[in-house]
């Protein structure tokens, strides 16, 4: 049996490559490794006798990329060191779309650069940009090769100009990296149909059905409508094909993460990217990294392992790039990715920023219900973010809405899961009796009565039949979103109040797919919008909240606000934030009438003298000391005593 390593050990190992940099700039690789080592060896434990092996090429591959690394990014690492928090800061606001259809290719972001600043916006996820297969691809989630850019987008070097200027002006760049799966077309997977038994081992590769078939027993399907099952047969495997397991489509190879050279080609592939400017990875399908027979194969506690050990390797070459969990999992379940999980062994050490599923559930729930209650206990039932960890907050995404509600938390508030969920579906489908939503219902599954919905954000909140309530809908969502204290993100389109893509499957291969229909493209004619228009309204009213957000320290996201509970009207969502610069209390009306606050809660909450930061006026009440907050209407209150 080989020894263990130490950092020492792996120190030495790497130091034969940094032999071309400066002493300076080798001592500080080799004072990263030493910090980072221990980080490295926990997570890499999942494999065994062969972790040491493991953790020597790992830190040859940081050293490599470290070396390569140009120098304005060994400047940004310098600060990011200085000033780790950084993505926590209340200034911090994003904006997620498709390259292609916000600026048409890379290059074209520069033109749409004026656009994002007067959005506020610090931090820009660009969708899957990597090549990936031909024909269908799940939106670009079918990665033939991590080492190119979509053709039609530009690129390397049109990625490297886009990073570099979006970091000179203020803004961070966030990409894609799907872990789980590559496109049967990838190199990997067509050197496994040609018979390598080194790729083959890439994958899981099975003879016949009598494992695929014992999984299958617990497995949940992802995609029953046009990809039931997680197995696919593919005559190119072996003597008369095989089985490999699939768990998104026939066409989406899931790679064995149980062999250590996958993770050698990430984490090559992960700095790659850092070197090229990208300061976030988003981790896509992380939880389905581990398989494991009698479950449902997701968030299984190997995948935290993992995770750590490859941004343990990250942050050697480069300490700037932060991991961002693609993980649309139960409420519960949620801040192990974080690093909330296995008596805080992870804390610190695994994704810096997690998707905040549960608030964007809850925030659709209020609006359609009218009351508080639901989000109120299931909010305050959620354990608290570990240090470090930042959620990014949002009120759509690329993605449908699966409504996961959980149904401890309906139970407690006296309704069923199952019946809430129906609830949600069929009101944002336009389906139920006084609702104003124009959503389209994504993957009915009868067996299960789960019933997602897409749309965009002003459809869902019945532009069609009411703008001006639209209106107020779409901004109070994203007032709560932004309110929470994460790293708020807004969908492409959301911000102009753009509806539902009539035309969305009329493009190639979007046919089978409704979400598209809330992935409209942002044209030159849209920007910018005219004033008065409800595109301009809203445009407006989300740069004032990011502008106000900006300014308000006890937003920072290392906070966790308390959610109220005495003394507020169930239609209205109270958050308390304390900070030691003072306390901000949001107030948010789910309801289309007026809702009285009492000026004697505030008071008791420490605001002598409320001002409502938003609407930048004193909130006074009446005779009977009531102030009331008007329908859909959101105040952020802090105290204007001094």
């Amino acid at each position: 049996m080989r020894e263990p390593v130490s950092g020492g050990d792996l120190a030495a190992h790497a130091a034969p490559l940094l032999a071309s940099l400066s002493p300076e700039r080798q001592e500080a690789f080799l004072l990263r490794v030493e910090r980072w080592a221990p980080d490295l060896l926990a997570g890499l434990a999942v494999f065994g006798e062969a972790a040491a092996v493991t953790a020597e090429r790992l830190v040859a591959v940081a050293a490599r990329a470290y070396a390569a690394r140009p120098d304005a990014l060994h400047t940004l690492d310098a600060r990011r060191l200085l000033r780790p928090g950084w993505v926590q800061d209340p200034a911090m606001f994003g904006y997620a779309c498709y390259a292609d259809r916000f600026a048409g290719d890379l290059a074209g972001l520069e033109r749409r650069v004026d656009h994002l600043e007067r959005l506020g916006v610090t931090y820009l996820h660009l969708m899957p940009l990597l090549q990936p297969r031909e024909g269908d691809n799940d939106g670009g989630y079918a990665v033939q090769d991590y080492r190119r850019v979509r053709s039609d987008l530009g690129d390397r070097e049109d990625l490297r100009a886009a990073a570099t200027m979006l970091r000179e002006r203020g803004i961070s760049l966030c990409v894609d990296l799907v872990l789980n799966h590559v496109a049967r077309e990838h190199a990997w997977a067509e050197a496994a149909r040609a018979g390598d038994e080194e790729h083959l081992d890439y994958f899981h590769v099975f003879a016949d059905r009598t494992l695929p078939d014992a999984y299958e027993a617990t497995l949940p399907e992802v995609f029953p409508d046009f990809a039931p099952g997680s197995f696919s047969f593919d005559e190119g495997l072996g003597d008369g094909g095989g089985w490999v397991w699939t768990t998104f489509n026939s066409w989406q190879w899931d790679l064995d993460w149980s062999n250590p050279a996958v993770l050698v080609e990430f984490a090559d592939i992960v700095l790659d990217l850092a070197n090229l400017g990208v300061e976030v990875m988003r981790l896509d399908a992380v939880a389905f990294l581990w398989k494991r027979m009698g479950t449902n194969c997701q968030n299984q506690p190997e995948v935290h392992q993992l995770v750590q050990a490859l941004r343990a390797t990250a942050r050697m070459a480069a300490p700037a790039v932060l991991f961002k969990a693609e993980a649309i999992v139960g409420p519960r379940d949620l801040v192990a990715y974080l690093g909330g999980s296995d008596g805080g062994a992870h804390v610190g050490r695994v994704s810096d920023l997690a998707y905040h599923n549960s608030l964007m559930v809850q925030v659709w729930s209020m609006l359609a219900t009218g009351e508080t209650r639901l989000a109120r206990h299931a909010l305050r039932a959620l354990p608290p973010t570990p240090p470090g960890g930042t959620w990014i907050t949002y009120v759509r995404c690329h993605d449908d809405i699966g409504w996961a509600i959980d149904d401890g938390d309906a139970a407690a508030v006296g309704v069923t899961g199952h019946g809430h969920r129906r609830f949600l579906s069929d009101w944002y489908a336009g389906e139920f009796g006084g609702s104003w939503a124009d959503g389209l219902v994504f993957q009915a599954n009868p067996a299960t009565g789960d019933r997602r919905i897409s749309g965009t954000a002003a459809s869902l909140a019945g532009l069609a039949t009411d703008p001006g309530a639209a209106i107020a809908r779409v901004l109070l969502a994203h007032t709560i979103v932004a309110g929470w204290g994460g790293l708020p993100v807004v969908w492409s389109g959301d911000e102009l109040a753009l509806p539902n893509d009539e035309a969305w499957a009329s493009e190639p291969g979007h046919g089978a797919d409704n979400r598209w229909a809330h992935r409209p493209r942002v044209t030159d004619d849209l920007l910018p919008p005219a004033p008065g228009t409800v595109a301009d309204r809203v445009l407006s009213g989300l740069s004032h909240l990011a502008r106000t957000r900006a300014a308000l320290p006890a937003l920072h996201a290392s906070l966790d606000p308390e959610v109220l509970d005495d003394g507020l009207d169930e239609g209205v969502l109270g958050l308390l934030r304390r900070h030691w610069s003072g306390t901000l209390v949001g107030l948010h009306n789910v309801t289309a009438s007026p809702r009285p606050v009492p000026l004697r809660l505030l008071a008791d909450l420490g605001l002598a003298t409320p001002y409502d930061a938003l609407g930048e006026q004193p909130v006074t009440g009446d005779a009977d000391g009531l102030a009331w907050l008007g329908p859909y209407a959101a105040w952020w209150v802090v105290d204007r005593s001094s």
